[in-house]
């Protein structure tokens, strides 16, 4: 948004400023740790120091900023054992989703996730980790965004934010694509079958596998 038609201050400002500070979290262009010192987002974004003490509470809440008394606001840290909790609750409501989608999903959908399928079998092929993790997050989201769960979706929102550091050291590690690429395989062959059950016993193994993973 041009400078000049951007408030500084009030609702917008403190919308803007949070959109930014989540997006720089989410992509990993401020570190965990990293220190949030209000006065120089404020510069940075344009914006009052008050809209972003505000963002920075709404981060809080969505547990992704850690906020200490009388020494401000960090990034938070996940730990190994919050990550797993974490991924605990991903696998009952994810395992949801793919059981609804195996059912709601309409044929275009079902070809977008087996176009996805072949997508990330040849990034594993041609050994492109970074490709094949973006592969993945997109198909997760698909599978939410075709089951219709919408109250699923929005806790997933919030829990998947938590694990971006975790995700990016899982698809970076050697040989953790080619695990994955067969769960993430099973769990596609079930949904395209529209076989509600397998489709969410696919998703439970495959985040059992990414447990396994976080804690090795």
């Amino acid at each position: 948004m041009p400078k000049e038609a951007r408030p500084s201050t009030g609702e917008q400002a403190k919308q803007h400023a949070l959109t930014q500070l989540r997006q720089a979290i989410l992509h990993g262009d401020m570190a965990p740790a990293q220190r949030l010192v209000e006065n120089e987002l404020a510069e940075q974004l344009d914006v009052t120091r008050a809209s972003i003490r505000a963002a920075l509470i709404d981060l809080a809440a969505e547990g992704l900023v850690e906020r200490i008394r009388n020494r401000g606001s960090r990034v938070r840290v996940v730990t190994v054992e919050e990550a797993v909790a974490i991924t605990e609750c991903r696998m009952v409501l994810e395992g949801l989703c793919a059981a609804k989608a195996a059912v709601a999903a309409s044929d275009d959908q079902l070809t977008e996730l087996a176009d996805l399928g072949r997508a990330m079998t040849k990034a594993v092929a041609d050994g492109e980790p970074v490709t094949y993790s973006e592969l993945n997050h997109e198909l997760h989201d698909k599978v939410r965004e075709f089951s219709g769960q919408q109250t699923a979706l929005a806790l997933l929102e919030r829990l998947n934010a938590q694990l971006v550091r975790h995700r990016f050291q899982l698809a970076l590690r050697p040989g953790r694509p080619q695990q994955s690429l067969n769960e993430h395989l099973a769990m596609i062959e079930a949904i395209t079958a529209r076989d509600p059950q397998a489709a969410e016993a696919a998703v439970r193994a495959h985040l059992t596998s990414v447990i396994e993973a976080l804690r090795d």
